[in-house]
């Protein structure tokens, strides 16, 4: 009898035990499904919802503050996703949060992920509609990820092949076995050390000399600023200017001369035409001058035989002694 008592305290201990684990099981269980605080509800809208299922958890800013309450397909590119929100999170939530779905760790449980946003915002409500963050879901992450692998085989191909022409290849081992290489190399860095001093010496006299222009300094500087030089630019290519004008009058004076002189040739009149054109007037021009040829061959001729002559040779001697008198004098 006295057993029987004692086991039937162990048993009532027991279930006691029993009911108060369920308890406490059912509350920490009801905490996080907010069964036992107040909470209320918020709305967010997706494209995708990514295996999101009722009861993952609802994170904002890294911090869980519900659950996932009803996943709704509301037509073929909306769904529309219901969280249940402990009421304490009410005052720290935004209407300008955003709303995305995200994963516990790499591959773990879907959850969703909620955004403080940018720029003041009044709180949230009851049944509230946040935006939609569209997230980078872990197939899309494994097929870059694919495609990454692809061209990196491709590239580990390309370099592989590159090693062995560069293996193979007999100039570029001569080169590198050059022992004239580096001095040739520290000669060209030389070089270039010496251009760019040069350059920017010469960068160096060409501000001076800018800075002298600036100031009026030199014959350039004082064409730049002395305005009294550019007055007489502008005087000189006045007159450069009433030159050519000049010039082209002349011109057209010198072409209507000639067109006159072309006219007259071809048409008859003028000494011109008589010359260039008749050719009568050319063959007497010719007797002419065969005329005055032999007429003067004649005269010669007769002041010979005059030289000669008993009567007149006195006269051209004296002419003679005269000019040799001048001469010395």
């Amino acid at each position: 009898m006295a057993n029987r008592k004692i086991n039937n305290i162990r048993l009532g201990i027991f279930v006691l035990a029993g009911l108060c684990f369920l308890i406490l099981g059912l509350y920490f269980i009801g905490k996080d499904e907010n069964i036992f605080g107040a909470s209320f509800r918020l709305k967010a809208n997706f494209e995708n919802a990514s295996g999101l299922v009722p009861g993952n958890n609802v994170l904002y800013a890294g911090i869980q503050v519900g659950t996932v309450k009803k996943v709704n397909l509301i037509n073929d590119t909306l769904i529309e996703v219901v969280m249940s929100i402990n009421e304490k999170a009410k005052k720290h939530i935004r209407k300008n949060a955003l709303a995305s779905i995200g994963t516990e760790g790499f591959i773990g449980n879907k959850i969703v992920n909620i955004l403080p946003g940018e720029g003041p915002a009044t709180f949230i409500e009851e049944n509230d509609i946040i935006s939609a963050k569209k997230a980078i879901s872990t197939d899309d992450m494994l097929e870059t990820l694919a495609v990454s692998n692809r061209n990196i085989a491709d590239i580990t191909v390309e370099l592989k092949t590159a090693v062995q022409r560069i293996n193979y290849s007999t100039a570029i081992w001569k080169l590198l076995n050059d022992e004239t290489l580096p001095s040739n190399i520290r000669a060209t860095v030389e070089n270039l050390r010496s251009a760019s001093a040069k350059a920017n010496s010469f960068v160096a006299s060409l501000q001076s000399m800018a800075e002298d222009v600036k100031a009026g300094k030199g014959s350039l500087g004082q064409l730049v600023t002395d305005t009294s030089i550019a007055r007489q630019l502008y005087k000189a290519l006045e007159k450069i200017n009433a030159a050519g004008d000049q010039a082209e009058k002349l011109a057209g004076t010198l072409q209507q001369m000639t067109a006159g002189i072309d006219q007259d040739i071809n048409n008859g009149k003028g000494i011109a035409h008589s010359l260039l054109k008749d050719s009568l007037v050319v063959l007497k021009l010719n007797s002419s001058l065969d005329n005055i040829e032999k007429g003067t061959r004649a005269f010669n001729e007769n002041m010979e035989a005059l030289k000669n002559n008993f009567l007149f040779r006195g006269y051209f001697k004296k002419l003679e002694k005269q000019k040799k008198v001048s001469k010395k004098f």
